[in-house]
Protein backbone atom coordinates (compact mmCIF):
# COMPACT_ATOMS: atom_id res chain seq x y z
CA UNK A 1 0.00 0.00 0.00
CA UNK A 2 1.05 3.43 -0.76
CA UNK A 3 -0.21 6.20 1.19
CA UNK A 4 -0.67 9.59 -0.82
CA UNK A 5 -0.99 9.86 -5.04
CA UNK A 6 1.36 12.98 -5.81
CA UNK A 7 4.55 12.42 -7.66
CA UNK A 8 6.00 10.60 -4.78
CA UNK A 9 3.40 8.02 -4.65
CA UNK A 10 3.00 7.64 -8.00
CA UNK A 11 6.59 6.66 -8.88
CA UNK A 12 6.34 4.14 -5.50
CA UNK A 13 4.19 2.18 -7.24
CA UNK A 14 5.62 2.55 -10.47
CA UNK A 15 8.87 0.53 -9.17
CA UNK A 16 7.10 -1.54 -7.17
CA UNK A 17 5.23 -2.82 -10.00
CA UNK A 18 8.64 -3.34 -11.74
CA UNK A 19 9.72 -5.12 -9.20
CA UNK A 20 6.89 -7.72 -9.04
CA UNK A 21 4.59 -6.26 -6.22
CA UNK A 22 1.09 -5.59 -6.56
CA UNK A 23 0.99 -1.52 -5.55
CA UNK A 24 -2.23 -0.25 -4.19
CA UNK A 25 -2.06 3.88 -4.40
CA UNK A 26 -4.69 5.57 -1.44
CA UNK A 27 -5.26 9.01 -1.99
CA UNK A 28 -7.65 11.03 0.12
CA UNK A 29 -8.51 13.65 -2.12
CA UNK A 30 -10.84 13.18 -5.15
CA UNK A 31 -8.33 12.68 -7.38
CA UNK A 32 -4.54 12.00 -7.89
CA UNK A 33 -2.05 14.75 -8.11
CA UNK A 34 -4.13 17.51 -7.17
CA UNK A 35 -2.00 19.46 -4.21
CA UNK A 36 1.87 19.97 -3.81
CA UNK A 37 2.53 17.88 -7.09
CA UNK A 38 0.04 20.08 -9.06
CA UNK A 39 1.44 23.69 -8.17
CA UNK A 40 4.89 22.15 -8.74
CA UNK A 41 7.47 24.65 -11.07
CA UNK A 42 8.05 21.21 -13.18
CA UNK A 43 11.82 21.66 -13.95
CA UNK A 44 14.60 19.21 -13.86
CA UNK A 45 18.33 20.05 -13.40
CA UNK A 46 21.50 19.04 -13.00
CA UNK A 47 23.16 22.47 -12.09
CA UNK A 48 22.43 21.44 -8.10
CA UNK A 49 23.95 22.82 -5.24
CA UNK A 50 24.73 19.49 -3.74
CA UNK A 51 26.98 16.33 -5.17
CA UNK A 52 24.88 13.95 -3.43
CA UNK A 53 22.07 15.12 -5.44
CA UNK A 54 23.32 14.40 -8.88
CA UNK A 55 22.71 10.75 -9.05
CA UNK A 56 19.09 10.85 -8.03
CA UNK A 57 18.62 13.57 -11.05
CA UNK A 58 20.22 12.53 -13.37
CA UNK A 59 18.39 8.90 -12.61
CA UNK A 60 15.21 10.32 -12.91
CA UNK A 61 16.19 12.62 -16.30
CA UNK A 62 16.79 9.28 -18.14
CA UNK A 63 13.02 8.32 -16.68
CA UNK A 64 11.80 11.44 -18.49
CA UNK A 65 13.54 11.11 -21.68
CA UNK A 66 12.24 7.49 -22.63
CA UNK A 67 8.78 8.26 -20.85
CA UNK A 68 6.63 6.14 -23.29
CA UNK A 69 8.71 3.03 -23.67
CA UNK A 70 9.34 2.74 -19.94
CA UNK A 71 6.11 3.08 -18.35
CA UNK A 72 4.63 1.46 -21.39
CA UNK A 73 1.70 3.82 -21.48
CA UNK A 74 1.09 6.78 -23.95
CA UNK A 75 -2.08 8.06 -22.48
CA UNK A 76 -0.01 11.05 -20.29
CA UNK A 77 2.81 12.64 -22.29
CA UNK A 78 5.33 14.70 -19.51
CA UNK A 79 6.27 16.93 -22.42
CA UNK A 80 9.62 16.67 -21.64
CA UNK A 81 11.46 20.35 -23.05
CA UNK A 82 15.26 20.35 -22.64
CA UNK A 83 14.83 24.27 -23.08
CA UNK A 84 17.71 24.23 -19.94
CA UNK A 85 17.82 26.25 -17.44
CA UNK A 86 19.42 29.97 -17.06
CA UNK A 87 20.52 31.69 -14.16
CA UNK A 88 21.72 35.02 -14.48
CA UNK A 89 23.35 37.62 -11.88
CA UNK A 90 23.92 41.47 -12.07
CA UNK A 91 26.49 41.25 -9.01
CA UNK A 92 30.44 40.75 -9.10
CA UNK A 93 30.37 38.82 -5.87
CA UNK A 94 27.25 36.54 -7.08
CA UNK A 95 29.13 36.30 -10.91
CA UNK A 96 32.09 34.96 -8.69
CA UNK A 97 29.91 32.55 -6.85
CA UNK A 98 28.80 31.01 -9.98
CA UNK A 99 32.27 30.35 -11.29
CA UNK A 100 32.77 28.67 -8.27
CA UNK A 101 29.53 26.45 -8.37
CA UNK A 102 30.11 25.61 -11.93
CA UNK A 103 33.70 24.32 -11.10
CA UNK A 104 32.20 21.66 -8.30
CA UNK A 105 29.26 20.82 -10.73
CA UNK A 106 31.62 19.92 -13.63
CA UNK A 107 33.94 17.95 -11.06
CA UNK A 108 30.19 16.04 -9.62
CA UNK A 109 30.51 14.85 -13.71
CA UNK A 110 28.42 17.20 -15.40
CA UNK A 111 30.37 18.72 -17.66
CA UNK A 112 27.96 20.33 -20.02
CA UNK A 113 28.00 23.69 -18.31
CA UNK A 114 28.35 26.89 -20.07
CA UNK A 115 29.50 29.82 -18.18
CA UNK A 116 28.42 33.25 -20.00
CA UNK A 117 29.88 36.45 -20.26
CA UNK A 118 26.78 39.40 -19.56
CA UNK A 119 27.02 39.87 -23.85
CA UNK A 120 27.25 36.26 -24.66
CA UNK A 121 24.60 35.56 -22.71
CA UNK A 122 21.78 38.55 -23.97
CA UNK A 123 23.25 37.28 -27.69
CA UNK A 124 21.84 33.66 -26.73
CA UNK A 125 18.77 34.81 -24.82
CA UNK A 126 17.88 38.56 -26.14
CA UNK A 127 15.03 38.91 -23.76
CA UNK A 128 17.79 39.64 -21.14
CA UNK A 129 18.48 43.21 -19.82
CA UNK A 130 21.90 45.51 -20.01
CA UNK A 131 22.01 44.77 -16.12
CA UNK A 132 22.89 41.05 -16.86
CA UNK A 133 26.80 40.74 -15.88
CA UNK A 134 27.19 36.82 -16.73
CA UNK A 135 25.05 33.53 -16.17
CA UNK A 136 25.26 30.42 -16.52
CA UNK A 137 23.44 27.66 -18.50
CA UNK A 138 23.13 24.02 -19.00
CA UNK A 139 21.04 23.31 -22.03
CA UNK A 140 20.12 19.55 -20.64
CA UNK A 141 18.00 20.85 -18.38
CA UNK A 142 14.61 20.97 -19.02
CA UNK A 143 10.67 21.34 -18.66
CA UNK A 144 7.46 19.17 -18.19
CA UNK A 145 4.09 18.53 -16.75
CA UNK A 146 4.31 17.06 -13.14
CA UNK A 147 0.49 16.19 -13.11
CA UNK A 148 0.97 14.50 -16.43
CA UNK A 149 4.19 12.77 -14.80
CA UNK A 150 2.52 11.35 -12.08
CA UNK A 151 -0.70 10.40 -13.62
CA UNK A 152 2.11 8.62 -16.34
CA UNK A 153 3.50 6.83 -13.95
CA UNK A 154 0.66 5.43 -12.07
CA UNK A 155 -0.82 4.38 -15.60
CA UNK A 156 2.29 2.67 -16.41
CA UNK A 157 2.26 0.84 -12.69
CA UNK A 158 -0.95 -1.01 -13.49
CA UNK A 159 -1.70 -0.12 -10.05
CA UNK A 160 -5.22 -0.32 -7.97
CA UNK A 161 -6.54 3.27 -7.08
CA UNK A 162 -8.37 3.97 -4.49
CA UNK A 163 -9.24 7.94 -4.09
CA UNK A 164 -11.43 9.83 -1.22
CA UNK A 165 -10.05 7.77 1.33
CA UNK A 166 -7.93 8.56 4.42
CA UNK A 167 -5.72 6.46 6.73
CA UNK A 168 -6.79 6.35 10.26
CA UNK A 169 -4.43 4.44 11.55
CA UNK A 170 -1.84 1.42 11.10
CA UNK A 171 -2.66 -2.14 12.61
CA UNK A 172 0.63 -3.52 13.90
CA UNK A 173 1.41 -6.96 15.79
CA UNK A 174 4.12 -7.31 18.15
CA UNK A 175 6.65 -4.46 16.40
CA UNK A 176 4.97 -5.85 12.47
CA UNK A 177 2.85 -4.00 10.11
CA UNK A 178 -0.25 -6.13 8.98
CA UNK A 179 -2.71 -3.94 7.99
CA UNK A 180 -3.40 0.01 7.03
CA UNK A 181 -6.87 1.04 8.88
CA UNK A 182 -8.64 3.22 6.44
CA UNK A 183 -12.37 4.96 6.28
CA UNK A 184 -13.24 1.93 3.81
CA UNK A 185 -12.06 -0.66 6.60
CA UNK A 186 -8.83 -2.23 7.14
CA UNK A 187 -6.45 -3.53 4.39
CA UNK A 188 -3.87 -6.23 5.41
CA UNK A 189 -0.73 -5.59 3.72
CA UNK A 190 3.10 -6.72 4.12
CA UNK A 191 4.18 -3.12 3.17
CA UNK A 192 2.95 0.03 2.89
CA UNK A 193 4.90 3.40 2.03
CA UNK A 194 3.93 6.65 3.52
CA UNK A 195 4.44 9.11 0.61
CA UNK A 196 2.09 11.31 1.65
CA UNK A 197 4.39 15.13 1.42
CA UNK A 198 3.88 17.44 3.69
CA UNK A 199 0.71 15.06 5.34
CA UNK A 200 3.75 12.26 5.67
CA UNK A 201 4.37 13.19 9.70
CA UNK A 202 0.44 13.44 10.43
CA UNK A 203 0.18 10.18 8.55
CA UNK A 204 4.01 8.84 10.74
CA UNK A 205 2.34 9.79 13.90
CA UNK A 206 -0.80 7.83 13.64
CA UNK A 207 1.55 5.17 14.83
CA UNK A 208 3.83 7.02 17.22
CA UNK A 209 6.72 7.73 14.88
CA UNK A 210 8.35 11.44 14.81
CA UNK A 211 9.67 12.47 11.02
CA UNK A 212 11.89 15.69 11.02
CA UNK A 213 10.54 17.28 8.31
CA UNK A 214 8.73 20.26 8.26
CA UNK A 215 6.31 22.09 5.93
CA UNK A 216 6.63 25.25 4.02
CA UNK A 217 4.20 27.45 1.51
CA UNK A 218 5.37 28.36 -2.04
CA UNK A 219 3.40 30.75 -4.10
CA UNK A 220 2.89 29.70 -7.74
CA UNK A 221 1.59 32.42 -10.49
CA UNK A 222 0.29 31.70 -13.59
CA UNK A 223 0.17 34.13 -16.42
CA UNK A 224 -1.58 31.42 -19.54
CA UNK A 225 -1.53 34.24 -21.98
CA UNK A 226 1.13 36.41 -22.64
CA UNK A 227 2.88 36.71 -25.97
CA UNK A 228 6.21 38.62 -24.91
CA UNK A 229 6.93 35.41 -23.27
CA UNK A 230 9.66 33.59 -25.96
CA UNK A 231 8.08 29.79 -25.95
CA UNK A 232 11.88 28.48 -26.40
CA UNK A 233 13.16 30.17 -23.34
CA UNK A 234 14.53 28.32 -20.34
CA UNK A 235 13.64 27.96 -16.96
CA UNK A 236 15.01 31.91 -16.58
CA UNK A 237 16.45 32.53 -12.70
CA UNK A 238 17.31 35.64 -11.29
CA UNK A 239 20.47 34.66 -9.75
CA UNK A 240 20.31 37.83 -6.70
CA UNK A 241 17.06 37.39 -6.09
CA UNK A 242 15.37 33.97 -6.36
CA UNK A 243 12.84 34.92 -8.62
CA UNK A 244 12.25 32.89 -12.01
CA UNK A 245 9.76 32.00 -14.31
CA UNK A 246 9.03 29.46 -17.19
CA UNK A 247 7.37 29.46 -20.44
CA UNK A 248 4.10 27.93 -20.15
CA UNK A 249 0.18 27.25 -21.79
CA UNK A 250 1.47 30.40 -24.01
CA UNK A 251 2.57 32.39 -21.39
CA UNK A 252 4.48 31.58 -18.14
CA UNK A 253 4.63 30.14 -14.55
CA UNK A 254 6.48 32.15 -11.98
CA UNK A 255 7.90 31.61 -8.80
CA UNK A 256 10.35 32.84 -5.70
CA UNK A 257 11.14 31.01 -3.08
CA UNK A 258 11.16 33.42 0.01
CA UNK A 259 13.67 32.29 2.56
CA UNK A 260 11.84 34.31 4.64
CA UNK A 261 8.93 32.07 4.85
CA UNK A 262 8.87 30.08 8.15
CA UNK A 263 7.17 26.65 8.31
CA UNK A 264 3.67 26.12 8.89
CA UNK A 265 1.12 23.11 9.34
CA UNK A 266 0.23 20.52 6.48
CA UNK A 267 -2.97 21.68 5.23
CA UNK A 268 -5.25 20.52 2.38
CA UNK A 269 -6.58 24.70 1.36
CA UNK A 270 -2.95 26.07 1.07
CA UNK A 271 -3.55 30.01 1.72
CA UNK A 272 -2.86 31.71 -1.69
CA UNK A 273 -0.61 35.33 -1.29
CA UNK A 274 -2.28 37.99 -3.39
CA UNK A 275 0.51 40.52 -3.11
CA UNK A 276 2.78 37.42 -4.66
CA UNK A 277 1.65 38.62 -7.96
CA UNK A 278 2.56 42.46 -7.37
CA UNK A 279 5.91 41.42 -5.70
CA UNK A 280 7.20 39.52 -8.68
CA UNK A 281 5.27 41.76 -11.82
CA UNK A 282 5.83 45.26 -10.37
CA UNK A 283 8.98 46.53 -11.62
CA UNK A 284 9.27 48.53 -8.88
CA UNK A 285 9.78 45.16 -6.54
CA UNK A 286 13.49 44.07 -5.32
CA UNK A 287 12.42 40.67 -6.88
CA UNK A 288 10.80 41.83 -9.65
CA UNK A 289 11.38 39.34 -12.77
CA UNK A 290 11.66 42.69 -14.70
CA UNK A 291 14.59 43.05 -13.12
CA UNK A 292 17.08 41.20 -15.30
CA UNK A 293 14.27 40.14 -18.12
CA UNK A 294 12.98 43.80 -19.47
CA UNK A 295 9.68 42.62 -21.40
CA UNK A 296 8.34 41.36 -17.92
CA UNK A 297 8.03 45.44 -17.59
CA UNK A 298 5.94 45.68 -20.60
CA UNK A 299 3.54 43.43 -19.38
CA UNK A 300 3.15 44.97 -16.11
CA UNK A 301 2.73 48.56 -18.25
CA UNK A 302 0.23 47.02 -20.36
CA UNK A 303 -1.56 45.69 -17.50
CA UNK A 304 -3.98 43.84 -19.71
CA UNK A 305 -2.53 39.69 -18.50
CA UNK A 306 -4.91 37.45 -16.52
CA UNK A 307 -3.30 35.39 -13.80
CA UNK A 308 -3.64 32.89 -11.39
CA UNK A 309 -2.35 32.21 -8.12
CA UNK A 310 -1.92 28.63 -6.74
CA UNK A 311 0.42 27.06 -3.43
CA UNK A 312 1.60 24.73 -2.55
CA UNK A 313 4.18 22.90 0.46
CA UNK A 314 7.61 22.06 0.77
CA UNK A 315 8.39 18.91 2.62
CA UNK A 316 11.56 20.01 4.59
CA UNK A 317 14.50 18.00 6.15
CA UNK A 318 17.03 19.85 8.23
CA UNK A 319 19.50 18.90 5.65
CA UNK A 320 17.15 19.09 2.33
CA UNK A 321 18.06 15.33 1.32
CA UNK A 322 14.83 12.86 1.26
CA UNK A 323 13.95 10.56 4.22
CA UNK A 324 13.81 6.95 2.18
CA UNK A 325 13.45 3.60 4.00
CA UNK A 326 12.50 1.51 6.83
CA UNK A 327 10.79 2.95 9.88
CA UNK A 328 10.83 1.49 13.63
CA UNK A 329 7.57 -0.95 12.37
CA UNK A 330 8.62 -3.75 10.10
CA UNK A 331 6.85 -3.36 6.82
CA UNK A 332 6.24 0.31 7.09
CA UNK A 333 8.11 2.52 4.55
CA UNK A 334 8.66 6.07 4.26
CA UNK A 335 9.19 7.67 0.85
CA UNK A 336 9.26 11.86 1.43
CA UNK A 337 10.96 15.23 2.78
CA UNK A 338 12.60 16.28 -0.80
CA UNK A 339 12.74 19.78 0.22
CA UNK A 340 11.57 21.16 -2.98
CA UNK A 341 13.10 18.49 -5.70
CA UNK A 342 10.30 16.09 -5.36
CA UNK A 343 9.34 15.79 -9.26
CA UNK A 344 13.04 15.45 -10.11
CA UNK A 345 14.03 13.40 -7.68
CA UNK A 346 11.46 11.50 -6.80
CA UNK A 347 11.61 8.56 -9.54
CA UNK A 348 14.91 7.62 -8.55
CA UNK A 349 14.41 7.96 -5.03
CA UNK A 350 11.05 5.49 -5.31
CA UNK A 351 13.40 3.24 -6.91
CA UNK A 352 15.94 3.40 -4.24
CA UNK A 353 13.15 2.94 -1.94
CA UNK A 354 11.68 -0.60 -3.76
CA UNK A 355 15.49 -1.57 -3.50
CA UNK A 356 15.76 -1.29 0.72
CA UNK A 357 12.32 -2.64 0.49
CA UNK A 358 13.13 -5.69 -1.24
CA UNK A 359 16.63 -5.51 0.53
CA UNK A 360 18.48 -4.74 -2.63
CA UNK A 361 20.48 -2.69 0.01
CA UNK A 362 21.57 -2.79 2.92
CA UNK A 363 20.18 -0.55 5.65
CA UNK A 364 23.56 1.26 6.23
CA UNK A 365 24.17 1.52 2.97
CA UNK A 366 21.11 3.92 3.17
CA UNK A 367 22.23 7.91 2.86
CA UNK A 368 18.61 8.84 3.20
CA UNK A 369 17.80 6.75 6.43
CA UNK A 370 15.63 8.15 9.25
CA UNK A 371 18.70 8.17 11.65
CA UNK A 372 20.98 9.58 9.87
CA UNK A 373 22.85 12.52 11.21
CA UNK A 374 21.17 16.01 9.79
CA UNK A 375 24.10 18.45 9.40
CA UNK A 376 23.18 21.69 7.83
CA UNK A 377 24.08 21.95 4.36
CA UNK A 378 24.93 25.26 3.15
CA UNK A 379 23.08 27.23 0.15
CA UNK A 380 24.53 27.43 -2.86
CA UNK A 381 21.80 28.64 -5.40
CA UNK A 382 18.97 30.35 -4.71
CA UNK A 383 15.44 27.85 -5.32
Amino acid sequence: MIVGGGVIGAATAFHASRAGMRPLILERRPALSTLTTAAAAGGFRLQLDSEDDVPLVAESVELFLNFADLTGQSRYDPDVRRQGYLWVTTEEPRAEAQRAIVASQRGWGVPDLELLSGDDARRAFPFLGPEVRQARFRAGDGLLDPKRLTLGLAAGSGASVVTGCSVRGFRVRGDRLVAVETDAGAVATRAAVIAAGPFSGVVAAKVGIALPISTVVRQKLVLPDVPQVPASAPMTIDDDSGAHWRPVLRGASLFFTDPAVPPSPPTEDVPVDQGFAFRLLDPGSPVSVARVTPFWSEVWDWGGASWLLQAGQYTMTPDRRPLIGPTGVEGLYVNTGYSGKGVMAGPAGSRHLVDLLLERIGAHENPFRLDRSFGERPHVDPL
